[in-house]
């Protein structure tokens, strides 16, 4: 438990550190720190990744990996976040604000983040001021990133090194099923349980709208007195674009601002298979001898037509 805490405190630490050396990493709401304070594990028994619990909206997102690797082999999964770039979210401070991106990569246990001196010189160009770290002292094989700029990383690459079975005796040479997510935007919900202004606030009672008093900081104070004369108020954060005005009627819940959300999280998943150097070897010694067999084969056959065709001549 004292490990888990240390590396939390280590994991802000750093975060911390890559802003102040000025790395494209933009304030947000949606770091990953958040889920691994409140979820020892991110996957749920169900499948639902613990992301999708404040970022309510759903958006598609891409895998590319290779469909086998060798042990101890250093590989690439990419995570495709797209979106449309000229769209802009409320801030936390209700100023437009560009989007920030993130990511979850859940490997299967032995498949590990490769070390510094294991990847390539490309992949460091790509990855310059991407900072990945595992999830959790515990679960090394969970990967996460992020918030970091959506306009220059709409392609999350993780470079992965492979077990050895060799080694690790519980790794096997097996397909194996990885799970990925990756989000755009802002969540609608916090940790605590309370709205983000990243959402459509509702009237908190039936009536006519009396009153709407506009501040730059704290935003909208919304006054609706109902059908007995009493009065209630409400603010919708700054920031927000409001559908009502003076004099209007109004139901409870109604929706008092349009929808801000331009983001959203997706999870998909996948398979990898852990290749045997010695099944492949077995493989290729199989197809070289069955390919020699048939040269042995037409070449016999052709010795065969020669001596009937000199038999007939004779």
């Amino acid at each position: 438990m004292a490990t888990n805490k240390f590396f939390k405190s280590l994991l802000i630490a750093l975060t911390i550190g890559i802003n102040s050396f000025g790395f494209c990493i933009q304030e947000s709401s949606a770091y990953p720190v958040f889920a691994q304070q409140n979820y020892s594990n991110p996957r749920a028994a169900n499948g639902k990744i613990a992301c999708a619990n404040c970022h309510l909206n759903q958006k598609a997102i891409e895998i590319e990996a290779p469909q086998a690797v060798l042990p101890n082999s250093v590989f690439e999964i990419e995570i495709k976040v797209p979106y449309d770039t000229t769209k802009q979210q409320i801030g936390a401070n209700g100023k437009k604000a560009d989007l920030n991106v993130g990511g979850i990569l859940i490997l299967p246990k032995g498949f590990k983040l490769a070390a510094k001196n294991q990847i390539s010189e490309e992949i460091k160009i790509k990855n310059k001021g991407v900072f990945i770290s595992p999830y959790s002292t515990e679960f090394d094989n969970i990967l996460v990133v992020g918030p970091i700029a959506g306009k220059t990383h709409q392609e999350l690459i993780f470079p992965v090194v492979a077990p050895d079975p060799e080694k690790n005796s519980e790794v096997k040479y097996l397909t194996y099923p990885f799970y990925a997510g990756g989000n755009r935007g802002r969540g609608q919900v916090y940790p605590t349980g309370d709205k983000s202004n990243v959402n459509i606030f509702g009237a908190n009672q039936a009536g006519q709208i009396s009153e709407i008093t506009i501040d730059e900081k704290t935003g909208s104070k919304v006054v609706i007195v109902n059908s007995q004369g009493q009065e209630t108020s409400q603010i919708v954060p700054a920031g927000l674009s409001l559908i009502i005005q003076k004099g209007d009627i109004v139901k409870t819940d109604q929706a008092l601002n349009t929808d801000p959300n331009v983001g959203g999280f997706g999870q998909e998943e996948s398979e990898i298979v852990l290749q045997s150097p010695a099944r492949i070897a077995g493989y290729l010694g199989f197809c070289f001898s069955v390919l020699v067999s048939q040269i042995f084969l037409v070449l016999k056959k052709k010795q065969y037509e020669k001596v009937q065709a000199a038999e007939l001549n004779f």
